[in-house]
């Protein structure tokens, strides 16, 4: 009887652990869908903004080797040189950032903050002078950080989504090379690189054993 009885309680407790987390997975997507779906809302509107309005936003951009263009690293992800532009950047940006912000909502916000900053600041340095707008630098840090996030975790779940975004979108890998006139392929491997940086720096830490 006691041996039934602990069975059942088992039982019962690990279906409760299964609907939690299944919860816990349902609210997750739920909550990435809509910072992701606003982040991408974001980034039309501006693109609106910049064709209604009079004067050009796309100046706020980063200015390469210029001082006080360094306040266009935190502007220029929502700034594009047209509609067509933002199109061709709108789709990744929506998958990847979706699937980058599924393990949490402040891990998400960090690692886009750093991929900002290290995108932005190899743009900088590393451009010839000129303008560079264009939200690109996140999804190829987006890409890096989903890739290698279950690498750094050491969690199944994120390594297999890891490998099923690198088998879909194994092309963007020939972006961080030069050779595409117009392109900035210092804005694509450096948010690459700060997507891998991002993965490495915001890894879940294991508490060591103890002895």
């Amino acid at each position: 009887m006691n041996d039934y009885a602990t069975g059942v309680a088992s039982s019962r407790t690990s279906s409760e652990m299964v609907k939690r987390r299944v919860g816990g997975l349902v609210t997750g997507a739920a909550a990435a869908a809509f910072v992701v779906v606003l982040l991408v809302a974001v980034e039309w509107a501006v693109e609106i903004a910049d064709y209604v309005l009079p004067q050009d936003l796309d100046r706020y951009g980063i200015m390469s080797h210029q001082v006080d263009g360094l306040g266009g690293i935190f502007m220029a992800p929502f700034l594009h040189a047209g509609f067509g532009h933002l199109m061709a950047n709108t789709v990744p940006l929506a998958i990847l950032g979706f699937l980058a912000a599924l393990r949490g909502l402040g891990r998400f916000f960090l690692a886009s903050l750093i991929i900002i900053v290290v995108s932005g600041l190899g743009v900088w340095f590393l451009s010839p002078p000129g303008l560079t707008v264009g939200a690109s630098g996140l999804v190829f840090g987006y890409f890096g950080y989903v890739v290698t996030r279950g690498l750094f975790d050491r969690h199944m779940l994120d390594i297999a989504l890891g490998v099923g975004v690198a088998v879909l979108y194994y092309s963007l890998i020939w972006g961080v090379l030069p050779g595409q006139p117009g392109i900035s392929w210092q804005g694509h491997l450096f948010g690459l690189v700060g997507g891998v940086l991002a993965a490495w720096t915001l890894r879940r830490r294991r508490r060591p054993a103890l002895a």
